[in-house]
């Protein structure tokens, strides 16, 4: 079984949606060997089931909208509690990654360790560029997934929430 599966999610042509495969393609380059990564168009539930189905741990990484300043990373651990009401994490998704989560819960087939790092965006436009802001939050969104793959203390629960400023 796979310790952590890192699983980056959004659309490549999507401004600051692309912000989920800029964190995993950085992780990739400066960690390869520290766990198994996946990048996702968008996050459908099957999809993304299907990716941490053999983990012991899943992060996903994606683009969000809560109201925080563009660039801020979040951390939510939800094992055991779906996302809060108010963090849309799906930005240009159909389905988003809290859909995911809350049904592979029912079925009985969400890892014992699931953790969601957003990272807050403001244009999701198609053909954007990611913006400074954003582009700027991905070495602190990768330190900080770096440094919970590399701790055991990184898979107890209650830290849900942690966030980041930039």
């Amino acid at each position: 079984m796979v310790e952590w599966v890192i699983v980056g999610t959004g659309n490549p042509d999507g401004g600051d949606d692309r912000v989920g495969h800029a964190v995993l393609n950085e992780l990739q380059r400066l960690a390869p060997e520290q766990a198994e990564f996946v990048t996702l168009i968008g996050a459908d539930p099957g999809t993304l089931m299907e990716a941490w189905a053999a983990a012991d741990g899943a992060i996903i990484v994606d683009a969000m909208v809560s109201g925080a300043p563009a660039g801020t990373v979040h951390r939510f651990d939800v094992a055991a509690d779906p996302l809060p009401a108010e963090v849309h994490v799906a930005s240009t998704h159909s389905l988003g990654v809290d859909t995911a989560i809350e049904m592979a819960r029912a079925l009985g087939k969400l890892p014992a360790h699931i953790l969601v790092y957003g990272i807050e965006g403001t244009d999701f436009g198609t053909g954007a560029d990611i913006s400074g802001e954003v582009a700027g939050a991905v070495p602190v969104a990768v330190e900080m997934i770096r440094e919970e793959i590399a701790s055991a203390d990184g898979r107890r629960p209650g830290r849900a929430g942690y966030t980041s400023l930039m």
